[in-house]
Parts: structure tokens; C-alpha cells; sequence
């Protein structure tokens, strides 16, 4: 990629390249804060987009990669996390906990690790496509990929 990476996106970028990842990010032309938005640019199914949803549960944050066809039942993500309470977080917490803003956080490149749940349901897609670190960016890769490289834990969302 010839221009110069947003730092959140070169650094996603050189975490993927670490963890051996197979896909390249790809820069959109418009941006993609949606899964229905990415998506649309992409060619793809709006279940193939893993949402990265941030969460606030019991103060620490907890990631779940979502389908994009999914909604997450905050309930039933609470009992899986062992969590009293689970919501929604703020944009300050989500940018605290991945260094990234909403509507490009990546699966992976924050400044800690970070609790991770991913949806089953990506598991039917042979391209799962994830945010890159921002609103213009994304890469491929594949629900086992996506488990691998978050150490994450496959879970039913909804």
C-alpha cells in the first residue's frame, strides 16, 4: 500500500503480519462504520462483517466480534463473561481500551489484551471480513483465523 497508514492502522497491520495472519488490509474509498456499510463496498453479506463491539462489563472491557446480522443479547453475554453487569460502552472507554474510535476498532492492535468473544454464526462465512484500525479500513480473514489471533472464545451472541 503505497500511502502512509493511519497509526492506529499501521499498527494492526504490523500485530496481524506478527500473528500471522493471512489477509492485507484494504482501504475503502468511503467510510464503513456500519457492517451494512462495509458490506455494500465489499460485496459481501452483511453476517460476513465482524462487528467489534465493546462492551463495559463490571468496568473492564470486553470485546465481542459480532456478525453483522446479529444483535448481542447483553444478558446472555453477561453470564458467558461472568459479569454482573454488561452494557454498552462510551466512546471514551472504547478508545481508552483499544486506542481506537468506534466504527473502526479493530480485533486486535490494543494497548493491552483484551477479553474476547466471537460469534459462532461467523463461523459460516468463508471470508469474514474485520475493521483495521479505522473507519476506511479493513482486512479478510476467517472465523478460526479471527479465534487464533484474538484468543478469543467462540461464543452464540444472541
Amino acid at each position: 500500500m503505497a500511502e502512509k497508514l493511519h497509526p492506529s492502522v499501521a499498527k494492526v497491520s504490523a500485530v496481524l503480519r506478527e500473528l500471522g495472519a493471512t489477509g492485507e488490509v484494504v482501504v475503502l474509498t468511503d467510510p464503513a462504520p456500519t457492517a451494512a456499510t462495509a458490506a455494500a463496498q465489499l460485496g459481501c453479506e452483511v453476517g460476513a462483517i465482524a462487528n467489534s463491539l465493546v462492551f463495559d462489563a463490571d468496568g473492564e472491557p470486553l470485546l465481542v466480534l459480532t456478525s453483522g446480522a446479529h444483535r448481542v443479547d447483553t444478558s446472555l453475554i453477561a453470564g458467558v463473561a461472568g459479569a454482573a453487569k454488561v452494557r454498552r460502552a462510551s466512546p471514551d472507554f472504547v478508545k481508552a481500551a483499544t486506542g481506537q474510535t468506534i466504527g473502526g476498532v479493530a480485533p486486535v492492535g490494543h494497548p493491552a489484551p483484551i477479553r474476547t468473544l466471537v460469534d459462532t454464526w461467523l463461523a459460516k462465512h468463508e471470508v469474514v471480513w474485520a475493521a483495521a484500525g479505522h473507519v476506511h479500513t479493513v482486512f479478510p480473514t476467517t472465523f478460526d483465523e479471527l479465534v487464533r489471533v484474538t484468543g478469543g472464545t467462540p461464543v452464540e451472541v444472541e
